[in-house]
């Protein structure tokens, strides 16, 4: 069974992450805490330990690590030095030592996928990247795919008895055995990982300042989520102040209790049944954050709906496909038909969608984007549709 994983992204994720996982702790399930994006330690601060690459117990049942860019970036690459070594010869280049490896553009990504696929515990709470870059870690994965799947058909693979002669036709050497071989084995590894961000138990919880975050932000990182096949399944504003402080006698803290106030209502009507919690400020421990967080148990996990299609055929002759998308702004959309395929952007975010197999035999007729729920309406290609008797 696949752990239940909580990936706390946001301002404050930190300290969010850390109250969960020690919440998740003393209910008895065996928890490990991913600080993933912390360059201050702050997760070691928290918990008062200097946390490793390896787990570190930390309370009863709780142990949490560091994602290491370095060693993942060296386990990457592990075991393709001496396959790499004939063609550095070739070329007369020397290979690179391990200590000459620095982490490159995306290796942060791809140590926390490893670090997901790999966890062994009954709840995984991840201190998560910036929303814009954990969304652009759980899409790596499909996007990959897509990659090697282009790149290195699997067609091409099982014609490994007709290399030779067909190196012999064309004139070019063919890929080499190690090629397929490694590309068996990423997608082993990507297919893992998906199997983690999209299982039913895995969530991604936002925190956000109680004094800062404004709606327009917010609706940006549940268009995207949502684009992506998520949803939230909590939002929790940090330092929160208590609803006594909007009565206190000194003005400057009323006035800030009252700002709060409609800055969280603002945020909750945005939320389309997304609970808000809230964690108290001044900060507390740990301990007493989770309590009051979780008073009334942990969020449910939550997946945003697949994409439909209404058949309006009978009516108006038409097909119609639906993408919820709640938060999405007319005009920061994108919408290109490319084949099968529809490519669907959102502010920063874009994804391929591949089509149902009756939309590929009709022809893109209009769309709108209405209620949080982008609609493309088809009609049907009289040259690719059957006739009616």
């Amino acid at each position: 069974m696949s752990p239940r994983t909580v990936l706390v992204t946001g301002d404050g994720s930190a300290v969010i992450a850390a109250a969960t996982a020690l919440h998740s702790a003393r209910h008895g399930r065996r928890t490990l805490l991913l600080a993933a994006d912390d360059p201050h330690r702050t997760v070691d601060d928290l918990l008062g330990t200097r946390l490793t690459t390896g787990p570190t117990p930390c309370a009863d049942r709780l142990t949490a690590c560091r994602i290491d860019e370095q060693a993942a970036l060296h386990d990457a690459l592990d075991g393709f030095g001496a396959r790499l070594a004939p063609v550095l010869d070739l070329i007369g280049a020397e290979p690179l030592d391990a200590e000459e490896l620095t982490p490159l553009p995306g290796t942060r990504q791809l140590a926390l996928l490893r670090a997901l696929r790999t966890a062994d515990a009954e709840v995984v709470v991840v201190a998560a990247p910036p929303p814009a870059d954990l969304l652009a870690t759980l899409a790596l994965p499909e996007q990959l795919d897509r990659y090697l799947a282009r790149l290195l058909p699997e067609q091409r693979q099982a014609a490994r008895a007709l290399r030779p002669l067909l190196a012999a036709v064309a004139g070019v050497p063919m890929p080499a055995d190690w090629l397929f071989e490694a590309r068996a084995t990423a997608s082993a590894a990507l297919a893992d990982a998906r199997a983690v961000i999209e299982a039913p138990g895995t969530s991604v919880r936002l925190a956000v300042d109680a004094d800062g975050h404004g709606p327009g932000e917010l609706r940006g990182i549940l268009a995207g989520l949502a684009l992506h096949g998520r949803r939230l399944d909590a939002v929790v504003a940090h330092r929160a102040l208590p609803p006594a402080a909007a009565s206190s006698p000194d003005p400057w803290l009323a006035g800030r209790a009252a700002r709060q106030a409609e800055r969280l209502a603002a945020l909750a009507a945005e939320l389309d049944g997304v609970p808000l919690l809230a964690a108290p400020w001044p900060e507390v421990a740990l301990e007493e954050i989770g309590d009051r967080l979780y008073a009334a148990g942990e969020p449910a996990p939550g997946r945003a709906p697949e994409p439909w299609v209404e058949d309006r055929l009978a009516a108006d002759g038409l097909l119609v496909w639906h993408l919820a998308l709640p938060g999405a702004d007319r005009a920061g959309l994108e919408l290109v038909r490319r084949g099968d395929e529809l490519v669907v952007g959102t502010g920063a975010y874009r994804r391929l969608l591949p089509l149902p197999s009756a939309l590929r035999r009709c022809t893109v007729s209009g769309a709108g984007l209405a209620g949080g729920v982008l609609s493309v309406r088809f009609a049907p290609d009289p040259a690719l549709w059957p006739a009616r008797g």
